[in-house]
């Protein structure tokens, strides 16, 4: 632990570097405020702000009278940024790897003729891949690409990079667009995640701008059991983010 780091950050990430190496388990009881109090020579209120942060971060889960314990983790991803699904799974000590469903290239229907803001059907990359984690899927990546922004991206091959991280080394994003829906998959994509029928999915629709074009329209859809989207961002008084 740095000595730099104020102390309530000191705590949490003593209590991180337990869960992620696996010292502690889930369902684990971490230690009560007064026993953190006493290992780490702290204040009441800074055990408190260290185990009340854990616990909206997701990590833990304190039951009054009981205790605190870990908390089953599912994975997440942020609203508020454009975060690599790579990094995000190597960042939790997990192996990435992909699919490659299909590569080519279309002509916009309509409906992605208006989503690219043009005013008649041209060509778009499209690309479909599958994510996984320790080998099980946990997103499938529908993904169009104006060509004329990158040009190249039909013949990267995806096996050492994701497309997400491709496009931020290649073109500046200045813009981003995120809605998301809870959908019932079909047939074929419950097969593409390994999923059971009517096992939920979230379904996060991506747009991102770059000096007022937009240079990609992605569809990602997360088993809900495996995968969750989250945000956390300061505010002002009027709930505003800063």
């Amino acid at each position: 632990m740095s000595q730099m780091q104020p102390l309530y950050m000191q705590v949490k990430e003593h209590i991180l570097d337990n869960i992620q190496s696996g010292a502690w388990a889930a369902g684990s009881r971490v230690p009560s405020e007064n026993e953190l109090v006493e290992s780490f020579g702290i204040s009441r209120m800074t055990a408190n702000r260290a185990l009340r942060e854990l616990s909206a971060d997701g990590y833990l889960a304190r039951v009054p009278g009981v205790g605190t314990f870990v908390k089953e983790q599912t994975a997440r991803t942020s609203l508020m940024e454009l975060r690599n699904i790579a990094e995000e799974i190597a960042a939790r000590g997990h192996k990435h790897s992909s699919r490659l469903l299909t590569r080519e290239k279309i002509t916009a229907s309509p409906m992605l003729t208006e989503e690219f803001e043009w005013k008649s059907p041209q060509s778009l990359f499209h690309l479909a891949i599958v994510h996984e984690e320790n080998g099980l899927p946990v997103q499938l990546e529908n993904r169009w690409v104006n060509p004329h922004i990158a040009p190249d991206f039909l013949i990267q091959s995806f096996t050492k990079q994701t497309p997400t991280a491709y496009l931020l080394n290649t073109v500046p994003v200045d813009e981003l667009e995120h809605s998301v829906r809870a959908m019932l998959p079909g047939s074929a994509e419950q097969e593409l995640l390994n999923i059971k029928p009517h096992e939920p999915c979230l379904a996060l629709h991506r747009r991102s701008w770059n000096q007022g074009q937009v240079v990609t329209v992605a569809t990602l859809i997360y088993p809900a059991s495996r995968y969750g989207l989250h945000s956390r961002y300061k505010t002002n008084a009027q709930g505003k983010p800063l």
